[in-house]
């Protein structure tokens, strides 16, 4: 395969630009929900969200198909009142916060004249990652951003990659170097649609795996070991 260059590199967010968080689900569905619903109702509607979020992960890893909070909300039978998603983004709020490397990563790479980019699998919109990315005071550092919330397609789909790329002007995959830490969705995924890949090991990445994956180009632990691969690449 030729490569170049590197023109753009295009991050994962959650394990990858935000450290990882192991977060009990059901626990915080039944908190969101005890805040807003009726006692009798609680119960049943914590256990579908949790059921019908799960199912949609599952359908978005292994069918590539995209889905959204508010299909999250119809499938589970619950209304999505205003106060209720104020309460589930204050909830997700601790585990949100920005990796300490990320401004200091990304100004380097700016300043390499080098695009920077997300792509998320995620049932949340285009406003709530950027009114988290503009509280971390990175979100002016991004060239472009794609949300599967927002498209038909999540990763590993090469589809989801390419929207990635022409998100931050980028029309060669060989120019570009997707960061993730899902060896299936954001590494297989990557390197299928002609990108390099870069892969941030955590305490259950291997979870995550299976057999007969692409391996990455690059394995790091930290957010601050990518510039050297990066220059590498000729950057």
């Amino acid at each position: 395969m030729r490569f170049m260059g590197v023109k753009a590199v295009i991050f994962d967010w959650g394990g990858t630009l935000t450290p990882w968080h192991d977060i009990e689900l059901a626990d915080m569905w039944h908190a969101i929900c005890s805040a807003h619903l009726p006692p009798e109702d609680v119960e049943k509607a914590a256990r579908a969200l949790v059921e019908n979020e799960l199912e949609l992960w599952r359908r978005g890893s292994e069918d590539h198909l995209s889905a959204t909070l508010a299909e999250l909300f119809e499938l589970a039978g619950v209304e999505p009142t205003e106060e209720l998603l104020a309460t589930k983004f204050e909830m997700w709020t601790p585990h949100t916060h920005t990796d300490p490397a990320v401004p200091g990563l990304f100004q380097d790479l700016r300043e390499r004249g080098i695009k920077i980019g997300v792509l998320s699998n995620t049932l949340w919109s285009r406003e709530w990652h950027e009114r988290i990315f503009a509280r971390d005071d990175v979100l002016h550092m991004l060239d472009g951003a794609v949300y599967s919330s927002e498209i038909p397609y999540a990763k590993p789909h090469a589809e989801a990659f390419r929207c990635a790329m022409a998100a931050v002007g980028a029309t060669d995959p060989a120019s570009c170097v997707f960061v993730g830490d899902r060896p299936f969705d954001d590494i297989h995924g990557a390197k299928a649609a002609g990108l390099r890949a870069v892969q941030i090991r955590h305490q259950t990445t291997a979870a995550f795996s299976r057999p007969g994956l692409t391996p990455p180009d690059a394995l790091i632990d930290r957010l601050d070991e990518l510039l050297p691969h990066i220059d590498g690449w000729g950057g």
